[in-house]
């Protein structure tokens, strides 16, 4: 086994390497209440667009001015690079809006955050996280289709945002862990191991291909550069990738090291569970946290199901990423990167 010498040091300290039973026993550390005058600002401001506009796709900061709340995100946009990575609004009445409603107010939320990314290959900025019914064997499908277990993973963009529009009847718990606290237990327990995740390991694009590459992308579960950890995962979709031939093949030391990182992924004193309610909104940094949810048991009545909107936001002020991301990434530029862009993508809000 060939040494490395680009690792980074054997035990990195910094804010974002935090221990989920810490986090759980400290939620004042991510949890924030909005208050009246909070929402009254968000209410205002997104009744004031949707009486100019009804293209929510392409609102902007300047669409949407919030005296009141606009220094709290400045500094949770910080704290998503350089802090803890994660934080959770909690209190928006989402019961009483409209789907477009909803959709205005989150959509100004993430553009005083950054930049929205299209999630898939219609141009969709803003996702809806729900069961399909899609056949999670299927290797095309997304999993977040479907009512299964996802896995830890990260989603192809700076910052990936929720807001839970309804919660299920049963599960669907969302999980976060630190990647650089699972980079630490593994250098810590298995040296050996940890540097094969700095290899290129292919990853399934499960069908949405831009234009003159592979089906997969060849990126590093783990990445040293500009002395930063960045994190690229989704474990499902490594495994899948090996159907194609041309896909670097995986060892038996590449897969001891991927069942230890989702060991330790999985490990409840690492990571962190918390269940969103309906107006809850968790903003996560993907370059240095991973998350999961858990399988969920639905409601019978349609109108009652379980139904996240999600937003993927490239983040002015971020940190460098290393050339191998423009493969998935596109560009490498910083606030304008991420995203799924295929030919013929057309940005746009699907309500």
């Amino acid at each position: 086994m060939r040494e490395r010498t680009d690792l980074p040091p054997e035990h990195i300290e910094i804010p974002a390497a935090w221990i989920g039973r810490d986090m759980a026993g400290n939620p004042q550390q991510w949890l924030v209440e909005l208050d009246t005058p909070d929402i009254a600002e968000l209410e205002t401001a997104a009744t004031g667009f949707l009486a100019r506009s009804r293209d929510i796709g392409s609102l902007t900061r300047a669409d949407f001015p919030l005296p009141r709340l606009a220094g709290h995100l400045a500094a949770l946009r910080e704290k998503l690079i350089l802090g803890i990575g994660f934080e959770v609004l909690r209190g928006l009445p989402v019961e009483r809006y409209s789907a477009e409603m909803a959709a205005t107010i989150f959509c100004g939320i993430g553009a005083h955050l950054g930049s929205a990314r299209s999630q898939n290959a219609l141009g969709h900025i803003l996702g809806h996280v729900r069961d399909t019914g899609a056949d999670a064997r299927d290797a095309t499908t997304r999993i977040y289709q479907t009512a299964e277990r996802q896995t830890f993973h990260t989603d192809s963009a700076d910052v990936v945002g929720l807001l839970c529009l309804r919660d299920a009847m049963q599960g669907g718990e969302s999980l976060l862990v630190s990647t650089v606290t699972i980079y630490n237990e593994m250098r810590r327990r298995r040296p050996d191991l940890v540097r094969l995740l700095f290899d290129p390991i292919a990853t399934d694009r499960r069908g949405e291909i831009p234009e003159g590459e592979k089906p997969y992308f060849e990126i590093p579960v783990l990445n040293w550069h500009a002395g930063l950890l960045t994190g690229i995962y989704q474990r499902q979709y490594i495994d899948s990738a090996q159907r194609f031939p041309g896909a670097m093949r995986l060892t038996a030391a590449h897969v001891e090291a991927l069942d230890l990182f989702d060991h330790l992924a999985n490990d409840p004193e690492l990571n962190l569970s918390m269940r969103l309610r309906p107006g809850d909104m968790q903003f996560v940094y993907n370059h240095s946290l991973l998350h999961d949810r858990m399988r969920f048991r639905d409601w019978p009545e349609p109108d009652k199901r379980r139904h996240m909107l999600r937003l993927w936001l490239s983040v002015p002020g971020d940190r460098p990423l290393p050339e191998c991301f423009k493969q998935r990434y596109g560009s490498i530029e910083v606030g304008d990167r991420g995203g799924i862009i295929v030919k013929g993508t057309r940005l746009n809000v699907a309500l």
